[in-house]
């Protein structure tokens, strides 16, 4: 297979997997409240708090694994590793399917906390096949799957939903069978073994891989942005379906269209815009335009009065899509091959810190505010915080790039 067909099939073979994991994540989402309402016996507020902590213990596996499953596919590959991730998606999704305890619930997200570097991994076989000014586009293609598979996924699981809140989870577990397999048959390794390195325990963790950073100039303060940038972004899937349905009565069908409407936006950002005006704007500019369509996204969210609002806010996000590809392609000039799992690792590490505080800061805003007893009830103030986040993010890249 020549270079230019083994480019191709991979990238396919990204988009594909980045599509399917999407479409499984999806389909949950508009039946999750319903489940931790009947495991754990409460409302919407007390489920939404149930719902951080969930996603809690999913960020603290990642946290601590992802550095670890970065370099051990700087080692012996990525096409091991990402294979293994996504049979152990597949495991969490039944184990969350059968779950009768809520414990058992914590248990299957903490296995795929593990696997959780999937994602990064495929960041990385990018990053190995891509020439630099390639790289944000085709970032930006992990995106546009992502996309696609919000378009997807939240439709299915909305119907499926009516069949009950256990059977989403069991399509999902399908879903994850069918990329294993899809990957096992297809996906060609993409870091020569001329490449590898060595593995080494001491940066094999969250505090080593972060500290690697430091080796490459301006790679700590554009972690610092993504940091912020991605703690904001937490508010989206932790408090969605239940500010939606606090505030405007969406029933589960209603959520998942709005995820989908979300995705196909997503799908046309990150999937055509991203790959047409990226040459010509250049990642700083890019990463400028994301974060201003992140703070009015956001501040549309949190003062909305309508669902018709909600979807102009959706639209104005929809710009958000530049941030992460661009700010990637920024991050991933400055490492070389043979580092490009341990980089992609510490990133993860950056975004799962994120998801251990993002999850429980925002739904307990939404929990608290949302109460007829707060102070000021003010439902969307999660939103009102993300806001805030992203213009500290756009601050702190400002200052890295000068």
């Amino acid at each position: 297979m020549n270079p230019g067909q083994n480019r191709r099939h991979t990238l396919a073979f990204i988009f594909i997997t980045v599509l399917i994991d999407t479409i499984g994540f999806g389909i949950i989402l508009p039946v999750t409240p319903e489940l931790l309402m009947e495991l754990g016996g409460g409302g919407l507020s007390e489920a939404s708090r149930m719902g951080g902590w969930l996603l809690f213990a999913f960020a603290i596996m990642q946290f601590f694994f992802a550095p670890l499953i970065g370099a051990l596919s700087d080692r012996y590959g990525r096409r091991p590793v990402l294979l293994l991730s996504l049979f152990a998606f597949g495991v969490d999704y039944l184990l969350m399917g059968f779950a009768p305890t809520l414990a058992l619930l914590f248990a299957g997200r903490c296995i795929a906390g593990v696997a959780g570097a999937a994602y990064m991994t495929a960041n990385a076989c990018i990053a190995d096949i891509s020439e630099p000014e390639n790289r944000a586009a085709n970032f930006g293609l992990v995106g546009a799957a992502f996309g696609l598979g919000f378009i997807i996924g939240p439709v299915i699981g909305g119907l499926l939903g009516e069949l009950g809140s256990r059977a989403p989870f069991f399509a999902a577990a399908a879903l994850a069978g069918v990329n294993l397999l899809y990957g096992f048959f297809i996906f060609p390794e993409t870091l020569p073994a001329s490449e590898r390195r060595a593995f080494d325990v001491s940066r094999a963790n969250p505090v080593g891989a972060l500290l690697q950073l430091g080796k490459y100039p301006s790679a700590l303060g554009i972690a610092a942005a993504l940091f912020l940038w991605t703690l904001a972004h937490q508010s989206l899937p932790s408090v969605w379906a239940f500010y939606t349905m606090f505030k405007f009565q969406w029933s589960e069908a209603l959520v998942g269209a709005s995820l989908a409407f979300a995705g196909a936006l997503m799908a046309i950002v990150q999937g055509g815009l991203t790959r047409m005006w990226m040459p010509k704007l250049g990642e700083v500019r890019g990463a400028y335009l994301g974060l201003a369509g992140g703070v009015g996204g956001f501040l549309v969210y949190a003062f909305a009065p309508n669902s018709a609002a909600m979807y102009f806010g959706m639209v104005v996000a929809a710009f958000a899509g530049f941030v992460y590809p661009s700010m990637n392609a920024l991050v991933s000039r400055q490492a070389p091959a043979s580092a490009q799992g341990e980089l992609q690792g510490a990133l993860s590490s950056v975004y799962s810190v994120t998801s251990i505080l993002g999850p429980p800061l925002m739904t307990q805003l939404f929990g608290y505010f949302s109460q007829a007893s707060a102070p000021i009830v003010f439902p969307g103030a999660a939103y009102a915080c993300a806001a805030l986040l992203t213009i500290a993010c756009t601050v702190v890249f400002y200052f890295t790039k000068r």
